[in-house]
């Protein structure tokens, strides 16, 4: 997914736009907004499953992931790698309270983007027919609430800015990387192909999602069937 318009980010200004979410509280005020603005869709729509849901992006390219691993005493171990400065963005959407998850794969990001990306989701996911979504995600440009066309069944909370700790997706970058941390990916293709059937296999692993994502103080899903 993606396209040569999807390396064009939209005004940078934006991505410091306060949103529904913003106020004096910081970190901690998202955890009450977010639990609120369930109830509020919870009252609202009292015959329809509310759930939260977290999304965030992911830059990862042939540029080498290398993490620290055990060595016998006196030696250094050896990744090789070659730095090239292209990439690819990886897209999470999580359920922290059941580790429900959908992911996508783009060589890019843009403000039209997102909002295919947010239609998609939300068909696939069941939105509007199915119950009723409560997405909480950043304040990236791309993301900015002027003029984005939101899909029925989803409503938006920004987090405060320079919070990446309230946001569960935040957390699941690691297990993205696995498969390539230390290792040389001769080309974006390959690349492509490796996240794409790890993010495939990380769908199905809800378990595993959970305890990576599953904040304590997430809210559980409302007038759940």
């Amino acid at each position: 997914m993606g396209g040569v318009a999807g390396d064009r980010l939209v005004d940078s200004e934006a991505a410091a736009a306060q949103s529904e979410s913003g106020d004096a509280h910081g970190a901690r005020g998202v955890q009450k907004k977010v639990a609120e603005v369930v109830a509020e869709e919870a009252a609202r729509h009292p015959d329809t499953p509310v759930e939260a849901f977290a999304t965030d992006e992911h830059r990862i390219g042939l540029k080498p992931v290398t993490r620290r691993v055990w060595a016998p005493v006196g030696e250094r171990p050896i990744a090789h790698g070659h730095h090239r400065f292209e990439w690819l963005y990886v897209t999470a959407f999580v359920s922290p309270a059941t580790g429900e998850s959908f992911w996508y794969v783009s060589n890019g990001v843009s403000k039209p983007f997102f909002e295919a990306l947010l239609r998609l989701f939300a068909e696939e996911a069941g939105a509007g027919s199915e119950r009723r979504i409560v997405l909480t995600l950043d304040n990236a440009g791309w993301h900015s609430e002027a003029s984005l066309a939101v899909p029925d069944g989803l409503r938006l909370v920004f987090q405060p800015a320079y919070t990446p700790e309230v946001q569960p997706a935040e957390t699941l970058w690691t297990l993205v990387d696995e498969p390539v941390v230390n290792k040389h990916i001769p080309t974006l293709e390959a690349l492509e192909e490796i996240i794409s059937a790890r993010c495939a296999a990380l769908a199905s692993e809800r378990e595993k999602i959970r305890g990576q994502a599953g904040f304590h103080w997430w809210p559980k899903i409302a007038n759940p069937r």
